[in-house]
């Protein structure tokens, strides 16, 4: 659903979710997660590299600002597009590789 059209206390289904349309929703079920509730608390990264290894194939990054998207909104936040992500996935994303080089 697109981010301006989410109001909270109607999110009832996965497609309620800012972001969501039907194909991630399938994605989300095939993570074990049927309603939004399920991804409070969660990792958006960890969520990512599960679904990677579930469906045999790496999935575009941009995954990832979807997946923080709809844990940090179910975690409170304010519904954002998908993009408002990027840089801040971009920098964990570099952080990680510059610390696994220095180990």
């Amino acid at each position: 659903m697109h981010p301006a059209k989410v109001v909270r206390a109607q999110v009832r289904t996965l497609t309620d979710l800012p972001n969501i349309g039907p194909a991630m929703a399938g994605d989300l079920r095939q993570l074990g997660i049927n309603e939004p509730a399920q991804l409070k608390g969660r990792d958006p990264f960890a969520l990512y590299d599960q679904l990677c290894a579930i469906t045999g194939q790496r999935h575009d990054p941009c995954v990832i600002d979807v997946f923080i998207s709809i844990t940090r909104f179910m975690d409170g936040a304010d519904a954002h597009a998908w993009w408002h992500y990027t840089g801040e996935r971009k920098a964990i994303q570099q952080q990680r590789a510059a610390t696994r080089r220095t180990s």
